[in-house]
């Protein structure tokens, strides 16, 4: 903590609405996952607080008409406040680490320049996206216009904080819209700075709004709320099934979900195994397999598979578990005992079933909550390991013989997110992403770029709509289609 209070400010407290702090009974105790110990509180929005951020965003968009301005001007305040974040990195960045399993060097040149680049990319299609002329009969004229939803409610999870904001932040305020979000209740601070920074870069104040809790109280009545005109939520499966039922239940409005996965990692045997390895390390190891595109099943040739296998358990067994605020990067925290637990008990539930530990398959002796790299063996489609989402750095390692064989195991009866291909065969390649069940398909790589335009979500029981790329903008704005006799 003494390092961090050297670069960063004083955690925020309390709710950030209508451009200021409101504070809060503090409710909820925040854990640093790197050491065990209390960091500080936070409050629990109520249904009263979540309306208050509410009607601040609705009197923002009215007072700024910040969806009526020229689309340049919204361009121009979104890049000012991108700016504002890349100066204050080393602010955020702390933030971020000091709660988080992000280490903190990781947090400056990757969350935080990422998030300000997603904020540049989103603004620039203010002035460029529109409506469209449509052909109709000659004394007719037809015509889609578009505008923006208003108010949008945003839920982020732990994982990635600051760049699942802005995940969020950028098409919708692009587009127009005034946000109420709620950040993960265990990493609440790096987007209350950057909420605050908004208002500092000239953003309106109000648009943003960022109110702290936790799903079932906050949440709920963030999805519940009446002046919420849209929903942006990206979690767990079974949030997002809750958030359907509670959308269903108060009323009917557009939601985009980037829920679980429990991605395939599929290697042919004419693939690269150098390239292959570092991929498939790639895929399960950043943040301690905590994302949500994690490659969690290899599946390999079995002429490959034994030192593909060996290739990978060598390099599982170099990481090394260090704080997140330690100046060099170690291998990333479980975010907290709870959730440890869980992996452990899944690793532990896969052995029961047949399952062999290849290597880890425990906890790191080592203060906080640590997990070591495991990779389990002689599994089949019922093991535990294989059908939960485990959301840790624990991967199953299964073999096959032929194509349709690979296809089989790959596909997943719940989850659709992403998968991974190895293979030199371009014939394959270009066949089997085709019939591959997932949103995303990687080919010789593993693992999103900073191609902001890809949009990102998933098949299945892992989503609804888009993240990222043109969808992303488009889905915060509701179409009209217009006809008129001349």
């Amino acid at each position: 903590m003494s390092d961090m209070t050297t670069i960063c400010p004083a955690l925020p407290e309390g709710h950030f609405i209508g451009g200021r702090y409101v504070t809060d009974t503090a409710a909820i105790d925040v854990i640093s996952p790197s050491t065990g110990q209390r960091i500080g509180a936070i409050p629990r929005a109520d249904a009263q607080i979540v309306d208050q951020a509410v009607q601040a965003a609705r009197k923002a968009l009215a007072t700024s008409n910040w969806g009526g301005l020229a689309p340049r001007e919204r361009l121009k305040a979104l890049h000012k406040w991108a700016d504002l974040i890349e100066q204050q990195a080393p602010a955020l960045a702390a933030l971020e680490a000091v709660c988080s399993s992000r280490p903190v060097s990781h947090a400056l040149t990757g969350d935080v320049m990422v998030t300000a680049e997603q904020i540049r990319f989103f603004a620039e299609f203010a002035d460029k996206e529109g409506g469209a002329l449509i052909p109709v009969a000659d004394q007719q004229f037809g015509y889609i216009a578009d505008a923006p939803y208003g108010v949008v409610g945003a839920i982020t999870p732990w994982n990635f904080p600051i760049s699942m904001a802005g995940w969020k932040l950028g098409p919708a305020l692009a587009a127009g819209n005034a946000v109420v979000l709620k950040p993960s209740e265990m990493t609440p601070w790096s987007t209350l700075y950057l909420a605050e920074l908004s208002v500092q870069a000239g953003v309106p104040a109000g648009l943003i709004n960022v109110v702290l809790g936790d799903g079932p109280v906050t949440g709920t009545a963030i999805t519940g709320h009446p002046g919420i005109d849209k929903l942006s939520f990206t979690g767990s499966t079974r949030a997002g099934a809750a958030i359907m039922q509670n959308i269903a239940a108060t009323g009917i409005k557009p939601m985009t979900l980037e829920l679980g996965g429990k991605s395939p990692m599929i290697v042919f045997a004419d693939a690269d195994l150098d390239l292959a390895a570092q991929c498939l390390e790639r895929g399960i190891m950043p943040n301690a397999g905590q994302f949500c595109v994690a490659g969690s099943r290899i599946l390999v040739a079995k002429e490959i598979a034994q030192p593909l296998c060996q290739k990978l358990m060598q390099r599982f067994a170099t990481y090394q578990p260090a704080d997140t605020l330690a100046a060099q990067a170690g291998f990333s925290p479980i975010i907290s005992t709870g959730q440890m637990g869980r992996i452990d008990a899944i690793v532990q539930a896969s052995v029961k079933a047949g399952g062999q530990i290849l290597c880890g398959g425990q906890a790191f002796d080592h203060p906080g909550s640590f997990y070591r790299p495991t990779l389990i063996g002689d599994v089949d489609q019922g093991n535990p390991a294989v059908t939960e989402e485990i959301f840790g750095p624990v991967a199953t390692f299964q073999s096959f013989d032929t194509e349709e064989e690979a296809m089989a195991l790959a596909d997943h009866a719940t989850y659709g997110l992403a998968a991974g291909l190895f293979t030199r065969d371009l014939s394959r390649a270009l066949r089997l992403t085709q019939r591959l069940q997932a949103g995303t398909v990687w080919v010789n790589r593993y693992g999103r770029s900073r191609d902001h335009i890809l949009p990102t979500g998933g098949w299945k029981a892992s989503g609804l709509g888009k993240d990222l790329g043109r969808e992303a903008y488009l889905a915060n704005r509701r179409m009209k289609s217009v006809l008129i006799d001349l």
